[in-house]
């Protein structure tokens, strides 16, 4: 990996940064069409994400809200599994540490008989989840517990916070999927299988013992 601001355009410094943010604009009605852009990359920029959702310039908080929020328009994670903030001139490739979003609130409703679940990120996107917006469900190998993603666009993905997780999984039911029984959850006609419903009743009885 090349050192933070290295590479043609460098951005490592604040006047970088502030260029960068001219050319992000001032999006305030959803993602830019960073998908159709094919930019030269400009280096590495010393942002991060952290698991908590904070992000970091230069290892201090970016405090601005509405900071945080332009730069997340203007996000994309690439086939190499790198993550850039992307304009049409130039892309910088930045740190995250889990997910770019978090899965701050579920809403969970019905429309034609079936359930949608609809969450909000902490960068103020309004997902459904469903067949364009699945779920995805990890074990995690030191505990066994599980983290939940939503995709929310492109190959970005947010993870649910403690809170929603719960929430999530008091709306899980056990169907026959494939013939065997799981756990999962419904939206949109989709159904996110969350674990085997042995698995299910395995923890069950961890937790009573």
């Amino acid at each position: 990996m090349q050192p933070a601001g290295s590479g043609k355009g460098g951005a490592g410094g604040l006047s970088g940064l502030q260029a960068l943010i001219s050319r992000a604009g001032s999006r305030k009605r959803g993602p830019a069409p960073v998908e159709k852009w094919n930019p030269e990359y400009g280096g590495d920029l010393d942002m991060e994400i952290r698991a908590d959702g904070r992000w970091f310039y230069l290892g201090t908080p970016i405090a601005r809200k509405a900071l945080v929020e332009l730069f997340s328009t203007v996000l994309r994670r690439d086939e190499d599994g790198e993550t850039y903030l992307v304009t049409p001139v130039e892309r910088y490739r930045i740190r995250v540490e889990d997910a770019p979003f978090l899965a701050v609130e579920l809403h969970a409703s019905e429309r034609g008989g079936e359930p949608v679940l609809t969450f909000r990120t902490n960068v103020g996107d309004v997902i459904e989840a469903g067949p364009e917006n699945p779920l995805r469900f990890i074990t995690v190998a030191e505990n066994g517990g599980i983290k939940p993603y939503l995709l929310v666009r492109g190959r970005l993905e947010a993870l649910l916070t403690r809170p929603v997780m719960y929430e999530l999984m008091a709306r899980g039911e056990e169907i026959e999927q494939d013939g065997e029984a799981v756990f999962a959850v419904r939206s949109k006609g989709a159904v996110f299988t969350i674990m085997p419903a042995s698995e299910l009743a395995r923890l069950a009885v961890g937790e009573d013992a």
